[in-house]
């Protein structure tokens, strides 16, 4: 774990005095190690630089993906709810052309059930003047037969001719 009180930078590590005492450390050493730490505290610090910048790239590559993921399933729910409406309005366009052609059948089956009365009573109508037709040529016929007969007897001395049937 990092404490996070003490903060060494390489420039403080250059500076740093150790200072002087008898039968001490030989001053060239000291300073050799102390610019390689300062070095290396550099190279340290650049790495976790670069290390810092691609971990906010990360987190911001990652809120993005998460908005796309959002974005993504939210588009997601809307087809799915524009393909649910659609189907239901398909559904019930075609129950009103279903209801419409069956009314348009039905008005026409009982036009054509208007027209068979008409045309039924108008052949009862012809078949009624059919028969009277016939009724009133049997009683014409039956009258000039009748006339015919009596002509024949007034006249003296003619006999009765016979028609054929």
């Amino acid at each position: 774990m990092i404490d996070e009180g003490f903060h060494l930078t390489p420039l403080d590590v250059r500076r740093y005095d150790f200072g002087h005492a008898f039968r001490g450390y030989e001053p060239a050493r000291v300073d050799q190690f102390r610019d390689q730490v300062a070095d290396e505290l550099e190279r340290l610090g650049r790495i976790n630089q670069d290390l810092d910048q691609k971990a906010r790239s990360f987190h911001e590559q990652l809120r993005a993906f998460r908005e796309r993921d959002r974005a993504m399933n939210d588009a997601l729910i809307s087809a799915q709810q524009l393909r649910q409406e659609t189907k239901e309005q398909a559904e019930r366009e075609a129950m009103l052309i279903v209801r419409e052609a069956q009314g348009e059948g039905e008005r026409l089956l009982e036009e054509v059930r208007a027209e068979v009365r008409r045309v039924q009573a108008e052949l009862e109508v012809l078949e009624r003047s059919r028969r009277s037709y016939l009724s009133q040529m049997r009683s014409l016929v039956s009258r000039h037969l009748s006339e015919i007969d009596a002509s024949e007897r007034s006249v003296p001395g003619s006999a009765p001719k016979s028609f054929p049937e």
